[in-house]
């Protein structure tokens, strides 16, 4: 069976499942194990359909495998928060040593997020890795950037997420970042030398296309302004519904542009689904427009990227590609002041490839130049004291400004841009703002904890009384990422 095919290969069946609602959540299907042969699938369910008395639930039920769909984890006792966490650790680990319907084999064992997220998830990775570091697991830290590196070495990037319907996106490319975790948790250069090559094979996917390009135009994930710049968006290269939101999109894509699917999957790329940071009106999804972007964070990642391979080249005394990259990284760190610094509101912003100026969307992902340190000392204040006036709640840091009922917008939390958030401030010296952010955030996931006993994907910042909400499914309970921020945080 082609691995990458399988949704496809039960397209009638799949499509069917889908637009019956048979499951609650759309991922079961897409997560289901063929029992059977596909052609022996789709062959009984040709025949079997024309029956008066068919059920498609039951049909699925025994021909379909939903071995480890959700994970729920039950305590009989309420145990401290960081116990509970170094066992949900165990928890948590999955391997996948073969391949099994859409999910892709792995060589090492990895940690999941949890709730209906049961594969390796990309970026989700790095941030469970800052607890990992807390914990000393080191030999999982290792375990997910050998998986990192056999999915760029075998696909060419780091998929979304470890299944074959993930085979046409990335997400944030955190990978030169996972490598300077290791290193500062073993102070083993030779890390970077040893995945030098993984590095370049990044890189390449990222600029894919680069070559050629004319000014004004855009191809996959590299855009070239009119000034001759090559800048980055994120993009996926399939135009039809995610298979695990199938319905959803098909629903939503209704009065929506003609590359509304493709706009959807490339926020997905962004990690960010979905926000009002990608809506031309900045309110409705079926004005998504993500394509047309380009990212702060995502440029700031690849500054991160360029950087990391001039510094691995060094090692390695290959001098041209030291010089290479290390001019790609310097050019690139201007081209952040010039498209993503917008100069009336004092913070960085995306930049809109056609309308040639920043987009007005006010987004969390200003953090990015302070997290990497290519901020000025003045840039980083504004940013800060903009944080500090408009972010900053009660309960954490919120994604945007806006309240559209959409998961990464007001009034949502999310483990990752507090220790951004954190880890930015501390940088420029901002001490007290630093610690306002962690402890904020830590008391909401302690409170929530001690009321439910569970880790949360997101977490409300403004009404403390309760769990976060809005998106496309209900919060998640486990939860990698919040679990590794809060470790790494308190150890702080």
């Amino acid at each position: 069976m082609n691995k990458q095919l399988y949704i496809k290969e039960i397209q009638a069946l799949f499509d069917d499942v889908q637009r019956s609602k048979v499951f609650e959540d759309q991922k079961m299907m897409t997560d289901a194990v063929p029992l059977f042969s596909v052609a022996e699938i789709n062959e009984k369910y040709e025949q079997e359909k024309q029956s008066h008395d068919f059920d498609l639930k039951e049909f699925i039920l025994s021909n379909f495998d939903f071995l480890g769909a959700k994970i729920s984890i039950q305590r009989e006792d309420h145990l401290p928060i960081e116990e509970h966490i170094e066992k949900l650790w165990d928890e948590l680990t999955r391997t996948a040593y073969e391949e099994k319907g859409t999910l892709l084999k792995l060589p090492k064992p990895y940690i999941v997020p949890g709730g209906r997220f049961n594969e390796f998830f990309y970026w989700d990775s790095y941030f469970i890795m800052l607890g990992l570091q807390v914990s000393k697991r080191v030999e999982m830290m290792k375990n997910i950037i050998e998986n990192c590196s056999y999915l760029i070495q075998n696909v060419g990037f780091v998929p979304n997420a470890s299944r074959t319907h993930f085979l046409s996106r990335s997400q944030p490319p955190y990978f030169s970042l996972m490598l300077d975790l290791l290193f500062e948790t073993t102070k083993d250069e030779t890390i970077y030398s040893k995945y030098h090559d993984t590095l370049e094979k990044e890189y390449a996917f990222w600029m894919n296309g680069e070559e050629g390009l004319r000014n004004g135009s855009s191809i996959k994930r590299v855009v070239k302004t009119n000034d001759g710049d090559v800048i980055n968006r994120y993009f996926d290269a399939e135009n039809e519904p995610r298979p695990e939101s199938y319905l959803i999109d098909m629903e939503d894509s209704e009065n929506a542009g003609e590359e509304f699917y493709r706009n959807i999957r490339s926020a997905c790329e962004s990690g960010w689904d979905f926000s009002s940071r990608w809506f031309a009106d900045g309110e409705n999804i079926q004005t998504i427009e993500t394509l047309n972007l380009a990212e702060v964070d995502l440029n700031c990642l690849l500054w991160h990227l360029e950087n990391t391979l001039a510094k691995s080249s060094a090692l390695q005394n290959l001098s041209e590609k030291e010089i290479d990259y290390s001019e790609r990284a310097a050019g690139r760190r201007q081209m952040i002041d010039k498209y993503f610094w917008d100069e009336n509101s004092g913070t960085y912003k995306d930049y809109h490839t056609k309308k040639y100026t920043t987009t007005p969307s006010e987004h969390i992902a200003a953090l990015y130049p302070l997290f990497l340190g290519l901020a000025s000392e003045e840039q980083a204040k504004s940013v800060a004291e903009n944080i500090e006036e408009k972010f900053l709640y009660q309960g954490g840091l919120v994604m945007t400004t806006k309240k559209t009922g959409q998961q990464w917008d007001l009034p949502n939390a999310w483990a990752p841009y507090q220790w951004l958030g954190f880890q930015s401030m501390k940088n420029y010296g901002f001490n007290d703002l630093a610690e306002k952010i962690k402890n904020n955030w830590c008391a909401n996931v302690e409170r929530v904890y001690n009321n439910t006993g569970k880790l949360m994907e997101k977490y409300n910042a403004l009404d403390i009384e309760t769990v976060a909400g809005g998106g496309e499914y209900p919060n998640q309970d486990g939860f990698g990422w919040t679990n590794g921020v809060y470790l790494k945080l308190k150890q702080n």
